[in-house]
């Protein structure tokens, strides 16, 4: 099987597609491979709104802040980057620069290619952007919980710190 079908089979945004449905969005995806500290993308690019899905290796998801650059996240296999600027957001939007830490694999899909399945196929459009609403959810929810773990670690409220 190919690289992109594999990534894909690993990732939220499929988990809806049956095999053929795959193959279709399978063909709309360029794998671009990355050194090791390589920048994929960054604030102020010309291509803000892809999807970024990495297949192999590891990205590091760093922020400017007041006191410097900041890593806040790593990548792994299957999981997504760029969504905002994907689904319509602003470029400006678009604060994170994410920086292959070793050899690395990723799939980038255009918002325009992904665009074009709108009238051919919109069952799978629709399907992808759920994937991408469960992938943010999730997100959403770890960062929730681990907020909710700090508050209670400051503030000692559920004891066992």
């Amino acid at each position: 099987m190919s690289l992109v079908i594999d990534t894909l089979r690993t990732s939220t945004i499929a988990e809806e597609l049956g095999d053929d449905e795959l193959e279709i969005i399978s063909g709309l995806f360029k794998v671009q491979n990355y050194k090791p500290g390589e920048i994929i993308v960054q604030p102020g690019d010309h291509q803000p709104d892809h999807l970024y899905i990495l297949a192999q290796g590891e990205i590091q998801v760093k922020i400017q802040s007041s006191e410097g650059e900041a890593s806040i996240y790593v990548l792994k296999p299957g999981d997504l980057a760029g969504i905002i600027t994907f689904v319509g957001g602003a470029a400006s939007q678009h604060s994170a620069t994410l920086i292959a830490k070793g050899e690395a694999k990723v799939l980038s899909l255009p918002r325009a290619k992904f665009e074009t399945l709108i009238d051919s196929h919109p069952i799978i459009e629709y399907k992808v952007m759920r994937g991408i609403v469960r992938y943010v959810h999730g997100i959403v929810r770890s960062m929730n919980a681990k907020s909710a773990e700090l508050s209670n670690y400051i503030y000692r409220s559920s004891g066992g710190y």
